[in-house]
């Protein structure tokens, strides 16, 4: 500054100085293999299918550099498979959120990775979740709103803006619960938290969602959220049509074991 080496936060720059700033290069990127298991519900040269887990993450990030869905598809598949997609993101056709288990499909090439993403932006795939959600709904019912940053807290979403893109949810009662339900969500538009989102902006947040979600009132299903730790959501169905065969593909995998166990716990 003005030919000044200045390391104090509390210098304050006073008017006509000039200020030279030159930034440390940038930290190499390089996702490493890592053996993590996978559940793996279709394969083949073109893609493959897994049932992820809820806590593993997608993809890398500042906050995860290893240990993500990634990090275990570059071991499984091999380097040269996934060289696709952008840095961090090699073959990613979509994502569900750390806490959200279900079926995911990941591109091994361009061409799919192409059509996949087309399908999804086109809404012409079949995407089922199940969801655990506070309280009673009716017996199924549309979300239509706007959707888009909460403007009082800019790391979350909110379908109560005044302008913001178009998001539709529909759901279907599978069993009504003690405090709770159980529906079977279908998405029109896959907006990021929609489901989440949807549902708590309407009063019935998923069980064990901190983000969105509130202490339950319920004893039992406050019980069952702490137990759970994580938002009651599973991506259950996922179809599309293969962009190598042109054949339609379907996988369908119920809710991992801490899931089925908050849904029987509250079985009257």
């Amino acid at each position: 500054m003005d030919g000044e080496v200045v390391r104090s936060p509390s210098r304050k720059v006073r008017a006509g100085e000039v200020v030279r700033f030159s930034p440390p290069p940038p930290a190499p990127v390089e996702d490493r293999p890592e053996a993590i298991p996978l559940a793996i519900l279709y394969e083949d040269a073109h893609l493959i299918v897994i049932d992820k887990p809820p806590g593993l993450v997608v993809h890398p990030a500042t906050s995860h550099a290893s240990g993500t869905l990634v990090n275990a598809l570059l071991h499984h598949c091999g380097p040269d498979a996934l060289a696709i997609g952008g840095e961090r993101r090699p073959g990613i056709v979509h994502r569900l959120d750390k806490d959200t288990s279900g079926v995911m499909v990941v591109a091994k090439d361009e061409p799919t990775l192409i059509a996949l993403q087309a399908q999804f932006h086109a809404h012409s795939l079949t995407r089922r979740y199940l969801a655990l959600v506070e309280g009673v709904v009716p017996e199924s019912g549309t979300f239509r709103t706007r959707y888009g940053r909460d403007p009082r807290d800019r790391k979350k979403f909110s379908s109560r803006v005044a302008a913001g893109k178009r998001a539709v949810t529909h759901w279907t009662v599978v069993e009504r619960l003690v405090g709770a339900t159980l529906v079977e969500v279908r998405l029109e538009t896959g907006r990021t938290h929609q489901i989440r989102v949807h549902f708590s902006d309407h009063g019935h947040p998923v069980v064990g969602d901190r983000t969105y979600g509130r202490r339950p009132r319920d004893e039992r299903v406050r019980a069952v959220a702490d137990r759970l730790a994580r938002q009651a959501l599973h991506a259950t169905i996922l179809g599309f049509v293969h962009p190598g065969t042109g054949e339609p593909l379907q996988l369908e995998t119920p809710p991992p074991a801490d899931m089925q166990g908050a849904i029987a716990a509250l079985r009257a």
